[in-house]
């Protein structure tokens, strides 16, 4: 099958509150063996309205994984090999505006990427790749976001810059208003480096944040505490729900799906000589780098 003829795939990846997908016909979790190491959960796999569709909590099942702990790669990876063209990111998120109130959804379009401790690329000494992230989700799948948002009635922000922090503290009242001069939208602790990632694999990639508080820079709202959050979660999680039922048939009608430039983003990326090339790193990326690797 050529990659004009692939059949998409949708990837969701739920963040706090988001644990499992209703309606998936066919359900069934897969354990999925990663060369670079175990994946948060277990993948539930299935299909919605005829739309094939893998799922994955980013923190497992029951919340056991924190931010900096996750395996991103094994994630990114694990979604690759089953097959997944197209990842719907859906994660808790601060906000930094006034008028991004708890309970909005935001499809970030940028990110800044302050964390310091986790693996940011699968690749590495003996074999070198640079992709670029001045765009660093899919415009396409972001259009389809916004569109199914729209139809399900939430109240939905195009477009914003999410600041992934290292966590797992939330921010300091001067870290908060420092972000808000750099003219960040929202915060959070997950998308990075999981959009890089998704890059890196050549899978369209867009984000949704789900916006459960201020932050702590409103001088009007209480600070930042789990419980206030959960109960914003459990109203978002619910709605994160009805988004994915209703970008799910956009995905797979979308006929210029196999021309968007994410699935080639690491045709010119490959740096290192195909001689000078590790051959075990190389074995690594058989899922990942693929198609690039098998064309030198």
């Amino acid at each position: 099958m050529s990659a004009s003829e692939t059949r998409p795939v949708l990837g969701i990846i739920g963040g706090s509150g988001v644990y499992d997908i209703d309606g998936l016909a066919g359900k069934r979790w897969v354990k999925v063996a990663s060369p670079f190491g175990e994946p948060s959960d277990e993948l539930l796999c299935g299909e919605l309205d005829g739309q094939a569709m893998v799922f994955l909590p980013r923190h497992g099942r029951g919340h056991k994984i924190p931010p900096s702990e996750i395996n991103f790669r094994a994630n990114i990876d694990a979604m690759k090999r089953l097959g997944v063209t197209d990842i719907v990111s859906v994660s808790a998120a601060g906000s930094l505006r006034e008028h991004l109130h708890p309970g909005m959804f935001v499809i970030a379009d940028q990110f800044i990427d302050r964390t310091f401790a986790r693996n940011k690329s699968f690749f590495g000494t003996g074999l070198v790749a640079h992709v670029s992230m001045a765009h660093p989700v899919c415009s396409r799948l972001g259009d389809h976001l916004e569109g199914a948002a729209n139809v399900a009635g939430i109240e939905v922000a195009r477009g914003g810059t999410y600041l992934v922090m290292e966590g797992p503290q939330f921010s300091s009242l001067a870290e908060s208003e420092l972000y808000r001069t750099w003219n960040c939208d929202v915060i959070g602790m997950t998308n990075m480096p999981e959009a890089k990632l998704a890059r890196e694999a050549e899978i369209c990639y867009a984000t949704v944040a789900m916006v459960t508080d201020y932050d702590c820079w409103h001088p009007q709202h209480d600070d930042v505490t789990v419980d206030a959050i959960i109960k914003v979660l459990l109203a978002n999680a619910e709605k994160a729900r009805a988004l994915v039922k209703k970008v799910a048939p956009r995905v797979k009608h979308d006929q210029a799906a196999a021309g968007c430039s994410c699935r080639t983003a690491l045709q010119h990326a490959l740096i290192t000589a195909p001689e000078a090339r590790d051959p075990e790193l190389a074995k690594r990326l058989d899922a990942v780098a693929g198609r690039v690797l098998k064309q030198k």
